[in-house]
C-alpha cells in the first residue's frame, strides 16, 4: 500500500507542470474607458460687462452693457459662437462723444480645461455727438478675449475690441470686463 502511494504521489508531481503548462496565459482585460466631462460651451448664454474705451484725439471714457450670445461646441476643443450686444458709454474724443454702441459678431474659440480663448470680429454701429448733430454711424469691431467658466453654467471674461464707426473721430479701443450665464445645453463628453 505504502508503495502504491508513493507511485501515486510521484505520478502527481511528475504531471502538475504539464497540466500547468496547458492551462494557457491568463487574459488580460483593458479597463473600460472613463467619460472625461468637459465644460460645456454649448447653447445661449446672457450676461453683463463693464470696461475702458480709450481712442485717438485723447478720447476715452467708461462703457457698460450687456450682451447675448449662443456657441456651437463642435468637438471638445473647437467653438464657435455669435454674440450681439449694446453698451451705453461716455467716450470722448474732442468735441465727438459716443454715446451709445453696440456689435454683432462672430467668435472663434479654442476651449481647454475651464478656458475659452477665441478671436472675434463683425459688424459695429455707434450714436455719436459733435455739438447739437447726432448721427449713428455703422463700422466694424475686431478683437479677442479669454473667457473661464467658475461654476457649471457661470463665466468670466476679459475682452479687447477695436471699434471703428466710420469717420468723425469715432474709432476707439475698448477693455472690458464681464460675467455669462450660460443656460444648461447637452453636454460634450470626450473619452479617452
Amino acid at each position: 500500500m505504502k508503495k502504491i502511494l508513493l507511485v501515486a504521489m510521484l505520478a502527481t508531481t511528475a504531471f502538475t507542470p504539464a497540466i500547468a503548462a496547458d492551462l494557457g496565459r491568463p487574459v488580460y482585460k483593458a479597463p473600460a474607458a472613463v467619460a472625461v466631462p468637459v465644460t460645456a460651451w454649448n447653447g445661449f448664454y446672457v450676461g453683463g460687462n463693464i470696461g475702458y474705451g480709450w481712442g485717438r484725439f485723447d478720447a476715452d471714457g467708461v462703457t457698460g452693457g450687456g450682451q447675448i450670445g449662443y456657441n456651437f461646441q463642435f468637438s471638445p476643443n473647437f467653438v464657435f459662437g455669435l454674440e450681439a450686444d449694446v453698451q451705453g458709454a461716455d467716450i470722448k474724443s474732442g468735441a465727438v462723444t459716443t454715446n451709445l454702441w453696440g456689435t454683432v459678431r462672430g467668435r472663434v474659440g479654442y476651449a481647454f480645461d475651464n478656458a475659452l480663448v477665441y478671436g472675434t470680429g463683425g459688424y459695429a454701429w455707434g450714436r455719436t455727438e459733435l455739438g447739437a448733430l447726432k448721427d449713428t454711424r455703422s463700422g466694424y469691431a475686431v478683437g479677442g478675449g479669454l473667457e473661464y467658466a467658475f461654476a457649471p453654467n457661470w463665466s468670466t471674461k476679459v475682452e479687447y475690441l477695436y471699434v471703428d464707426l466710420e469717420g468723425r473721430a469715432a474709432d476707439f479701443s475698448v477693455v472690458r470686463l464681464g460675467v455669462n450665464y450660460r443656460f444648461p445645453a447637452a453636454p460634450i463628453v470626450a473619452s479617452y
